[in-house]
């Protein structure tokens, strides 16, 4: 049985005030959300902040990257280890905006995801094709490429405890969502990449659809079988939507 996981994505949002007051507002709304994983990815800036605010409750808190390597002249860049000492639980890798504006490649994000594992973080990695990519009926290439080079150094150990979001670029704050059937299809193929690597991997891994997710179609996404939570983006910027949003995957 996969434990749900909704992650909240705040992208370049929240000062550390902000975060303070959204964390201080979400808590208590979380007293129902049994057999549910809360995270929340949020600015370098409110890591510590939101360590120290959400210790002891079942909130998580990611960051959203990281550099592969242990240290050196990455101006601007941030370690595993500079994580880790913070108590940060995980990181998001490979995000779309990564992707497209930073030039993040799979390649990096293999080595970005080793390192990671090596570091003891939880690892959410981010795939999914463009609208022009689905338009041309390149999802499961895209899907298969991005899968095969991202997931080329983890041994199956690591791949089972991996958390996949399928986050088709094309849903990405747009308001525009998958329907259920595709990303049904597109979550249960990467499933099925996973078994080529190790079947029981495969059994484990969670798989979390992203992509204009709100408290009024979450629940359709999160009652398909291959999808094993969400990763919330705008809806997870105020307590009450991103509750509901949690109250969506609670048993």
């Amino acid at each position: 049985m996969r434990t749900p996981l909704i992650a909240g994505n705040w992208k370049m949002h929240k000062t550390v005030a902000q975060s303070e007051r959204f964390i201080s507002g979400l808590l208590p709304l979380l007293y129902a959300a049994d057999g549910v994983e809360v995270g929340i990815c949020v600015p370098y800036t409110d890591l510590q902040a939101m360590v120290d605010s959400a210790r002891g409750s079942r909130v998580e808190v990611y960051a959203q990257n990281m550099h592969e390597a242990p240290e050196g002249a990455f101006t601007g860049e941030i370690s595993a280890e500079m994580l880790t000492e913070i108590d940060v639980h995980g990181v998001v890798l490979g995000h779309s905006e990564r992707r497209e504006f930073f030039n993040e490649t799979d390649t990096a994000l293999a080595e970005k995801l080793l390192a990671a594992r090596a570091a003891g973080l939880a690892a959410i990695l981010c795939v999914g094709e463009t609208e022009d990519q689905r338009t041309d009926g390149a999802t499961e290439s895209v899907l298969k490429r991005q899968l095969e080079r991202g997931l080329a150094l983890l041994d199956a150990e690591a791949l089972a405890e991996l958390v996949i979001a399928y986050e088709p670029v094309w849903a990405i704050g747009t308001g525009a969502v998958a329907t259920a059937e595709q990303a049904q299809e597109a979550c249960a193929f990467i499933r099925s990449r996973v078994a080529v690597i190790d079947a029981a991997a495969a059994e484990s891994v969670r798989i979390l659809y992203g992509g204009s997710v709100k408290a009024d179609n979450a629940a359709e996404l999160l009652a398909l079988p291959d999808v094993d939570g969400a990763l919330v983006g705008g809806a997870s910027l105020e307590p009450e939507s991103f509750a509901a949003i949690i109250g969506a995957a609670v048993s």
